[in-house]
This record gives C-alpha cells, structure tokens and sequence, in this order.
C-alpha cells in the first residue's frame, strides 16, 4: 500500500518499520516539549497524510513510552480517513503521570501508527437480540 505523507520538518524521519516483524510504524517528535507534572502535553509528529480510501489511522504509545511517566492522553488515537489536509499534522495527546516535568526530545520515538481498513455500520434497533445474557462486564472471569 503506497500512501501519500506530507513531512513538515526534512531533519526528522516520517514514520517506519524498524524491524521486518514491525506491525506498526514508529512516529517522531518534531519539536522538543515539556510536559508539565500531572499535566497533557501536545507533540506534533512532524507529518500530514492521506489514506487509502477505506482506511484510518490508528495511533498506540510505543511500548516504551511509560517509562518515562507518560501515556497517551486518550489511549488511542483515531485519525480518519478525511483528516488528510496539508495542515492536519498528526500529534501526540500526552500525559504525565509523574510529579516532575518530563521532556520529550525532538526526534524521540514516542508512538506508533497503524494504517487499518473500515466498513461502515449501519443499525437496526430491535426490541430483543435473540441471544441469552452473559452477565455483563467480566462475566467470563477473571482470568
């Protein structure tokens, strides 16, 4: 699949693989940011793209990310297939869990991305499913 990206800054990397094995592409920071204790933080990722038709985005933390205090803000990112402006630069919505500032260097590797296909839903309301009750959330168990 062949996409079109749009970098903003040509010193930093646009997202990739850094293994065969990779599912995901890694994301740089563009700019150095400090992220204030206890407080969300917003890193602009150096790039704009266009998905195919029919896909989205979907940004995760690297792995490493929590070791320095921080997660994603919103635990994932969703970036839909019309967000493809020259000006609709991907960022990070990040949040120190710590006590003291952290700082996110320019040209970390601070999340990762996923260009994923989608169907739209459509629904049919109903008065019954047809189908017994589990028992609601972690009704299978706790393992």
């Amino acid at each position: 699949m062949n996409i079109e990206i749009r970098r903003a800054d040509s010193e930093i990397p646009i997202p990739e693989y850094k293994t065969s094995g990779s599912a995901a592409m890694d994301c740089y920071a563009r700019v150095t940011t400090v992220i204030s204790p206890r407080s969300v933080g917003y890193v602009p990722l150096n790039f704009s793209l266009k998905p195919p038709a029919g896909h989205f985005v979907l940004m995760a933390a690297r792995s490493s990310l929590h070791k320095r205090g921080l997660v994603l803000g919103n635990g994932i990112g969703v970036f839909d297939e019309d967000f493809a402006g020259n000006d609709d630069e991907y960022t990070a919505i990040l949040q120190n869990m710590t006590d003291a500032p952290v700082t996110v260097e320019r040209g970390d590797r601070i999340t990762q991305i996923i260009v994923l296909p989608f169907d739209r839903a459509t629904f049919t309301e109903v008065d019954d499913l047809g189908t017994p009750n589990r028992g609601g959330i972690g009704s299978t168990g706790v393992r």
